[in-house]
């Protein structure tokens, strides 16, 4: 999870490099492309059955919904300072819980609906709506993690039959077709840096998505979680020697309250999951 974390700041920091020279929507494209190719050895494991599915209508689905979600956070990422815009998509988990209800039935009691409210009052400090540094690249960051949020909840989905490495392949590659139309209108080919951080860009996301879903098999959510906001020291340490971005007050308050609601989150979900499979285990000792 640590690996995997470090790896998501660093493809963030190649993607505000390639921003130099390429459009956002242009380095998506790249960042799926080299993304794909970077997965594709997980045929070399499973071989071409991993492709094999019932679900191709709903990856399409889900992967038009992510597209839209990776374009727009791309984009923020350029037009925000680092930090703003990696903290702003640590909010991806309060939606991630209120799209649970909505779509999978899961009941959330009190103490969840409190820490949720709680992680959007730390995303009202960051965005600040009516301030006079407020930026509408700071709503776009939101929308993405919005977006992602329904992503996240179609693989909670996808995982109960389908492989972890097919969802991450499949994926993968349906972006890259989903992504040209965009990158076409403002397309330019990479100079020769460009061509270096996109293609960082796809093997850093790709790897840290692999390292990711293997960390949560391995682990406890509760225990993993606050791991993964080491992002945003690496984004903040590149962005302050890279583009000489400095952390603001607001943006600081702002991403320890939504970190603090997301660990208290994954906390509760542990312990209700733990709960969940004691009683199974109850109940089938009682049966027999």
């Amino acid at each position: 999870m640590v690996a995997s974390a470090v790896l998501f700041g660093f493809m963030t920091v190649t993607i505000r490099l390639a921003s130099k020279q390429l459009h956002a929507f242009e380095i998506a494209f790249f960042r799926s492309l080299f993304g794909f190719v970077f997965a594709l050895p997980l045929l070399l494991r499973h071989g071409p059955a991993l492709f094999k599915t019932d679900k191709w209508g709903f990856y399409v689905m889900r992967c038009c919904i992510g597209i839209v979600s990776m374009l727009a956070g791309f984009w923020a990422v350029v037009h925000l300072p680092l930090a703003q815009a990696i903290s702003l998509s640590y909010s991806t988990p309060l939606f991630v819980t209120i799209g649970a209800v909505l779509f999978l039935g899961e009941v959330v009691r009190l103490r969840r609906w409190t820490a949720v409210l709680i992680g959007f009052i730390g995303v009202i400090v960051i965005v600040r709506p009516g301030a006079a540094d407020f930026s509408i690249a700071s709503l776009i960051a939101l929308m993405a993690a919005a977006l992602s949020g329904t992503v996240a909840i179609s693989i909670k989905y996808l995982s109960r039959t389908e492989h972890p490495d097919a969802i991450v392949l499949i994926t993968t590659g349906l972006w890259v077709i989903l992504a040209l139309p965009a990158a076409i209108p403002v397309w330019q080919w990479p100079n020769a840096e460009s061509w270096l951080w996109v293609i960082l860009a796809g093997g850093f996301g790709t790897v840290a998505h692999l390292l990711w879903t293997r960390a949560l098999k391995r682990g406890e959510v509760s225990a993993l979680t606050p791991l993964s906001f080491l992002q945003l020291p690496v984004v903040i340490l590149f962005g302050y020697f890279l583009f000489d971005e400095r952390l603001d007050i607001w943006t600081g308050v702002g991403a320890g309250v939504i970190v603090c609601s997301n660990v208290y989150i994954a906390h509760r979900e542990a312990r209700l999951a733990r709960h969940v499979v004691t009683d199974k285990n109850v109940a089938a000792e009682t049966t027999t």
